[in-house]
């Protein structure tokens, strides 16, 4: 099988998916709530997720499939694509156009392809292993800052507003301290990720994220140079993992400073 066929088909899904979006935003859509009130669902999400799964169905329809929206079909096969139908849902709900489609394939664990695309400013970032990254066919790279007084970073902070979201304050209070130059928060984890790529970031953390909202910025960051790891330094795998990417120049920092 062809690896390009798999680029073909994850691009052709996510431009799909960002097509509804599109056909939606701004308009009232019914909000439903998940694990908690503020983890909610839409029923873009779920009409994304599944123009998502019929496409990719038709050319794999031997592959798995893990997503947000209930997704868990035949993980155990060689291939699997992860799905984040919208990253992003609270912008997207609240009228803020800041929001993707992110679609990773994994091969026996390992991700072998990163697709990310923003309707909003029609950007598609894509990511095959090995193979570079880039975002509307152009080449990537994340910078080479190393300086604190030019860095800027990005966080999120989930659902869990306890010990983990204390944690974080503390982590943005070290950083501000360093006198970096700023900090984001843009509610889309998987464009935060390509941000790292693409050199508007310099890093990007988070606490527990799921497998669908790093797995295709992860390709992507490493492709692009870059580096991530949890916050111990270790590999990211295809579970709830928290984040550290960066340019890989100030990744140490980081793992210091928050460790």
């Amino acid at each position: 099988m062809e690896k390009s066929s798999f680029r073909n088909a994850a691009i052709l899904a996510a431009k799909a998916a960002g097509q509804i979006h599109q056909n939606y935003f701004g308009r009232k859509i019914k909000i439903k709530t998940k694990d908690t009130e503020i983890n909610r669902v839409t029923c873009v999400d779920v009409l994304a997720q599944k123009k998502i799964v019929s496409i990719l169905k038709k050319h794999f329809p031997t592959h798995g499939f893990l997503g947000e929206e209930n997704l868990d079909s035949l993980r155990g096969a060689e291939y699997v694509w992860i799905i984040d139908p919208l990253d992003g849902t609270s912008n997207f709900s609240h009228k803020i156009p800041i929001f993707s489609v992110s679609i990773a394939l994994a091969f026996k664990e390992k991700i072998i392809l990163g697709v990310v695309f923003d309707p909003c400013k029609n950007e598609l970032f894509v990511a095959e292993k090995g193979k570079g990254a880039t975002l509307n066919g152009r080449k990537i790279k994340v910078t080479n800052n190393f300086d604190w007084e030019n860095l800027i970073a990005s966080t999120g902070f989930g659902y869990e507003r306890g010990q983990l979201m204390k944690k974080n304050i503390k982590n943005i209070e070290v950083l501000l301290s360093k006198s970096v130059l700023d900090l984001r928060r843009m509610g889309s984890a998987a464009l935060e990720l390509c941000y790292v790529a693409c050199g508007r970031f310099d890093a990007y953390w988070e606490y527990e994220l799921n497998p669908w909202d790093f797995s295709a910025g992860k390709l992507i960051v490493e492709e692009a140079g870059g580096q991530v790891s949890d916050f111990k330094n270790r590999e990211v795998n295809l579970t709830l993992g928290s984040v550290i990417a960066t340019n890989g120049v100030v990744h140490k920092r980081f793992l210091d400073l928050f460790c």
